[in-house]
């Protein structure tokens, strides 16, 4: 699989209509092929949220914290 696919991408538009459940900022997606994930663009929050087999999984429980 060529570096920064999906093994499904994500439906066009689908960035446009999603956020954080944290905070309500967009999600930008920051993914690489072996860690897909969406990225709050939320100033104070960032949490990065997993994409799996091309489902994101917007759960703040699941959200990576940022460094």
């Amino acid at each position: 699989m060529p570096e920064g696919t999906h093994p499904m991408p994500l439906e066009a538009g689908l960035l446009q209509i999603l956020a954080c459940p944290a905070c309500h900022a967009g999600l930008d997606d920051r993914s690489a092929a072996e860690n897909p994930e969406l990225v709050c663009t939320g100033t104070d929050c960032g949490l990065a949220y997993p994409v799996r087999d091309g489902i994101p999984v917007l759960l703040v429980d699941e959200a990576r914290r940022p460094a």
